[in-house]
This record gives structure tokens, sequence and C-alpha cells, in this order.
């Protein structure tokens, strides 16, 4: 007989849960664990919690890794990696809401307020000052809509839709000028009506981060057709107009409203830089120009603001007016400051919009008397030789000179013609004009520094106190081709300098011309005639190129600016060119003594026969077959060349010497002779046979 708790425990056995009956076979089970009691499964978790109670705490920034070996604990892992970049992102969003926000719209340029340069002669008085502003602001409505398309397709297609910054094109410009190299364009318009209308012209990263905020600030706050007529009244066009009112009256005389496409097209063009892309300034620039000019108006095609069939009807080149000199730059005074901007954009970086916003101060190296003297003795033999009246001939005579101190370089003077303002090409300092046998000095010293000693120098019978009517010199040992050259250049013979530029090696003779001065792009193609002068350099240039035969081979580079300031800060790169060799003081000995002979046979000694100094003389003669007579006397003081050229504006080529003032003027070669003699007995200041320097060896 059971007892009855026990009977008790086989009913509650009986009725328990199937789970709980086939728990003893599910452990025996292989392959499957044992479900533990609730009681195992707590002490487990508190093993756990134990175990890592005694662990150390990671660091928040856990680097370098611990428990990472070799290279992995030195790589950051992914963790670290995103959480520094989501730092810094939110830092710098940060910093840029917060200079957003403090960044106020400033007061425009005042343009009234806006400084002239000022340009000074030698001894310190005032030439001429230049720069103020011209500008006439108009409203959008009063420029076509076919230029504001051009402006838009050049300088930023997505003017209307953009932010108003090209975070990549600031971003260039910024590592450039940290690497000191060139900046590069790809600003939007909005960027460069900030910089034009409240920011200066410099290039500096900050002046690039406040550029930024003002752009973001500005196209969020004005429309952007207010935007567009700010930048077109405000951006430089060249011919020293600012905004395109200006710009219209100064390319087609025309205001704004009247512009065609075509040539919006071109103004849109010398936005980019009128120095590059103004038709006027040379034939490089009048490529440059209508290439930007076909360019432009294809793109307008391109992003649909223009249709094919009305491109088409723009076939030819809307070639604008010459440019007109300002009344204050008359007579002589616009060729000097061409010639000294010129200096300062090649020397200091200065660009034309630079001097035109003004404030600068500029020393140059004219001498007014010199100046006014040239002029004098260029005008004394036109009225007394030239007729263009009487001659047909006589019609259309340039002439172009140069005056360069010998020793260090300085140019005192030049004529670039009639006056400024009706001739606006400089003819002192621009090439085109044939050099002829100007140039076969530089085939003789090319020939001698071939040749040991210089192919030895003449005897002394040519020294500078040699009586004018002495007779030749007789060469004690020199080479035969030396005599040939020192016969062929007297008497203007090209038949040696032919052959001596095939023997030497045209190469060699460009390479000493080069090296005395003359420019890399006046050199002619190196055939048989480049020794007889095919070259065009400028009468600057080629004043300068002789002072190496007065120098005993050493060149000096001409220059128009001694110093130049703005705000009272000097500018950088103005410092005085150094004299460099350009041929062995034996070889410019050699040819001297044949240039000192051309000079006695063609101008004769000075009237005032106290200042018997010895003189050096190139020159053109009957037999140069070339539109140009050329004659370079130089001094111990001053080595000035002299050009004569006929040239009409609408025919590209020079018009023939033949018969300019009468059958006895040698082609006109003999007015420049007559020319420098002028001049350089007014001045050259008379010296006793005491104080003349002698010729060294």
């Amino acid at each position: 007989m059971k007892l009855p708790h026990k009977r008790r425990a086989e009913r509650k056995d009986a009725t328990a849960r199937p789970e709980q009956r086939r728990e003893p076979q599910r452990a025996l089970r292989p392959g499957r664990r044992p479900r533990q009691r609730p009681g195992r499964r707590r002490a487990k978790s508190r093993g756990r919690a134990a175990r890592k109670a005694r662990r150390p705490l990671r660091p928040l920034i856990d680097f370098p890794r611990r428990g990472r070996r070799g290279r992995r604990r030195w790589t950051p892992s992914w963790k670290l990696t995103s959480g520094l970049f989501l730092l810094f992102a939110g830092g710098l969003a940060g910093l840029f809401a917060a200079v957003y926000a403090q960044v106020e719209i400033p007061d425009p340029h005042d343009s009234a307020s806006r400084q002239g340069t000022v340009y000074y002669w030698a001894d310190g008085s005032r030439m001429v000052s230049v720069g103020d502003v011209n500008r006439q602001d108009v409203k959008l409505s009063q420029v076509p809509e076919s230029v504001q398309r051009a402006v838009i397709a050049a300088e930023n297609a997505d003017f209307y839709s953009d932010s108003g910054v090209s975070v990549a094109g600031i971003g260039r410009a910024a590592v450039n000028i940290v690497k000191g190299e060139e900046t590069q364009g790809g600003s939007t318009i909005t960027q460069q009506y900030v910089k034009n209308t409240y920011l200066s012209q410099e290039q500096t990263v900050e002046r690039k981060i406040k550029e930024l905020f003002l752009s973001l600030k500005v196209s969020n706050q004005r429309p952007k057709t207010e935007i567009l007529e700010g930048y077109l009244n405000t951006s430089w066009f060249g011919r020293d107009a600012y905004g395109v009112q200006a710009a219209a009256y100064a390319y087609y005389g025309i205001p704004a409203k009247d512009l065609n496409p075509s040539q919006g097209a071109l103004l849109a063009a010398v936005l980019k830089g009128a120095e590059s892309f103004d038709p006027s300034l040379g034939p490089g620039n009048r490529q440059r120009a209508e290439d930007r000019w076909k360019w432009i108006l294809d793109r307008q095609v391109a992003t649909g603001s223009m249709s094919a069939a009305e491109r088409a009807r723009y076939t030819d080149f809307p070639e604008p007016k010459p440019p007109v000199k300002p009344t204050s730059q008359a007579g002589q005074t616009g060729y000097l400051v061409d010639i000294v901007n010129k200096y300062l954009k090649s020397r200091a970086g200065i660009t034309g919009k630079d001097l035109a916003a003004g404030g600068y101060s500029i020393h140059t190296t004219f001498e007014k008397d010199k100046v006014q003297a040239l002029a004098e003795a260029v005008e004394q033999v036109r009225a007394e030789r030239l007729d263009p009246k009487k001659r047909p001939e006589d019609q259309d005579v340039q002439v172009g000179a140069a005056s360069i101190r010998t020793g260090d370089g300085a140019i005192v003077a030049v004529y670039g013609g009639s006056d400024a303002v009706e001739h606006f090409t400089n003819n002192a300092d621009t090439s085109g004009v044939p050099a002829a046998s100007a140039f076969k000095p530089f085939v003789y010293a090319a020939a001698l520094e071939q040749e040991p000693d210089g192919g030895k120098r003449p005897a002394e019978s040519a020294a500078p106190d040699s009586a004018p009517d002495s007779p030749k010199p007789t060469p004690t040992g020199p080479t035969t081709e030396s005599v040939k050259l020192h016969a062929g250049l007297v008497e203007s013979d090209h038949t040696p300098f032919v052959e001596s530029g095939k023997k030497t090696g045209l190469k060699k003779v460009k390479d000493l011309a080069v090296a005395t001065g003359l420019r890399e792009d006046s050199m002619a193609k190196l055939e048989p005639t480049f020794s007889i002068g095919t070259s065009t350099p400028s009468a600057v240039r080629l004043a300068g190129a002789y002072t190496a035969f007065v120098n005993h081979g050493r060149a000096v580079e001409p220059h128009s600016v001694t110093r130049a300031e703005r705000n009272d800060a000097a500018v950088d790169g103005l410092e005085r060119p150094k004299p460099r060799r350009a041929m062995s003081s034996e070889t410019a000995a050699t040819v001297s003594a044949a240039l000192r002979q051309v000079s006695w046979s063609t101008v004769g000694p000075p009237q005032d026969q106290r200042n018997r100094l010895p003189s050096w003389a190139g020159k053109t003669g009957p037999n140069d077959r070339m539109n140009s007579a050329w004659f370079i006397g130089a001094t111990p003081e001053l080595s000035t060349s002299v050009a004569m050229f006929r040239t009409k504006p609408d025919v590209p080529q020079l018009l023939p010497m033949q018969g300019v003032g009468g059958p006895d003027s040698d082609r006109g070669s003999a007015f420049p002779p007559l020319i420098w003699k002028a001049y350089n007995e007014s001045a050259t200041p008379a010296a006793t046979p005491a104080e003349a320097p002698r010729d060294r060896p």
C-alpha cells in the first residue's frame, strides 16, 4: 500500500508537461547542448561581468591601437578615422557659418578717389599724370541682350544658376599664390564683380577668402541682374576704359546700346586681358582676338543663347578703331609713357589694369632736353629735305629714333612719331623695319669670335684722334676674312657678309646678335640673306646692341625706369640691369675700327673742334635694296639709332624708299645720318681734347 505523499508525487509526475518529460532525452541527443538551469545562467552572467569589471577601460581615442602589433598598431581604425573626419567637417561648417554670419557687404569703391599715375623726368620734375578713371555707368537695360549673352558665354555660362562662387577656381588660385606661380582664371562673374567693386586687385590668399564669403553673401542678397549690371560697369576693357559704355566708345565710337552681337563678342574677348586681346597691339594680338571672338560666338550657339542661323551672319571680324591717346600725352609724351609701361609690365609684372587704377609714382630715365633735341633734329631734316606736296615719294615717311646712355643703358630720349595722339604706333619701339646693312657688324663680330684674338686688330691709324681725311687703316696681320669684312662694312658690300655667314654659321650670328640685346622674336629666318639684315629690331634695341662695340664687348640692357612706388611701397624688379659679356674685347676692338671709319666718312667731324670724341657708326647704303634707311652712331656717352621708312595703315608691308628726298638721297639713306649729327651736336656737351676718352684695348 502506497503512502499518500508518494501517490501525490506520482500524479504530479504524470501531469507534467511533455516538454519537461522529454528534457532528459533532448539532453542526451548528440550535437545539442543541454539547457541550463536558470541558476547556472545567472552564475555565468555574473562571471562575465566580473571578468569585464577586471578589464581596464579602453581610451576614447585608441591610438596607437591596443592589442595590435607592427604596422596595424599605427593604422587608425575606421571608427577613429570617420570620427575625426566628422569632427573636422562639423567644426569647419560651424566656422564657415560663423564667418558668413559676421561678413557684411562693404560700401563700393569710390572711383572719384582714385589717384593718377605720375611719371617723372630723370631730373625729378613732373612729366605727366595719367590714370583718371574713364567710366560711365549704364543700366542693364541699355546694354543689348546680345552683349550680355556674349559676356556670360565667355566668362560664366551658368551665371544665372550658380551660387556665386567657383570653389575649384578659388582653390586653384590659392594654391598657385602659395607656390608663387601665376594665378589662373576660373572666377565667376559674381566673384569678379565683388573684386572690382569691394576689394583690391592684389593676388593673396586673404583676398581670395574675402572674395569667397562676399560673393556668397552678394549672390544671396542681390538679384543676378544687379550683379551683371555692376560687373559690366566696373570691368576693365583696356584702352583706359572701365565699363562697357566707355569700352564701346573706345573701340567703336558708339554707345553701348548700339553695339551689335559681333562687336559685343569682341568686347567680351578683351575682358580676358586687353594686353593680349586688343587687336591694335600687334599681329599676335590680332590673331588671338579673332580666335577668341569666333570662340565666343560659337560658345553662344553651344549654350543655346544664339541660333546657328544668327551665328552664320557674323563672318567678318568687327575691326575696332585705332586707340586714341589722351591729349595730355600729345607730342612725344605718349611714346615715352608707352615705353615705360612696357618696361614695367616685363620687369615688375604690373598690368595695364594696375596702371589705369592709378596711384603709382614712376621715375624715368628720360631727359627732357634730349627728348626735345631729338624731336627738333628729326623735324628739321624733314622740313629741309622732304617735300610731300611736290614729291609723292616723300609722302607717308616715318622716323623712329632712340638714344641710350652708353655706360649703363638708360634710355634718355626717343622719337616715336610726329604726335602720339595722331600716330599711335611707337616708331622707336616697334619691330617690322629691316636693319639691312646696320646688321652687318654682328656678322663681322661672329666671324671674329671663331678666330683667335678676334682676327687681330687693325693698326692704330684708326685711333679716335685720327684726322677725318686720313687714309684707310692698313691691317697689321689680320686674317684675309677680317680684311674682306672690314672693307665690306666700310664700302657697304654685301658679298663678304653672305659668305662669312655661311662659313661661320647663321645660328652663331643670330646668337651673338641676341647676346648684344636684340630680341629673339625680331630675328629673321636663317637664310643666306639673314647676314645682310632681314631681321627687324627696334630702334631702342639696335641702339642698345651697339653699346657692345663701345664697351669693349659688354652690352648694356636698355631701361627706362629708375624706381617706382605705390602707396609709399617700392615696386620690385626694377634694379638696374648689369652689363653682360656679348663678345671678346679683341673682337669689339676690331669691329670698332671699321665702325669708326664708317662714322668719319659719313658724318665727318663735329663742327665744334673741341668735341672730337671718338664715334662708331653703322648704316644702310645705296647697295641696300630694302625698304628702310638706318644710321646708328655711338660715342662714349650716347648710342643713338635713327630709322626712316614708309608705311600706310591699310598696307601691311613697307612702301619702297626709292626716290624719297630726290634722286641723290641713296634711297633715303642720306637722311638718318643728318638727324643723328644734328641731335648729337645738340645733346652731347663739348669736351676738350684732354677730356676726350681714348679707345682702350
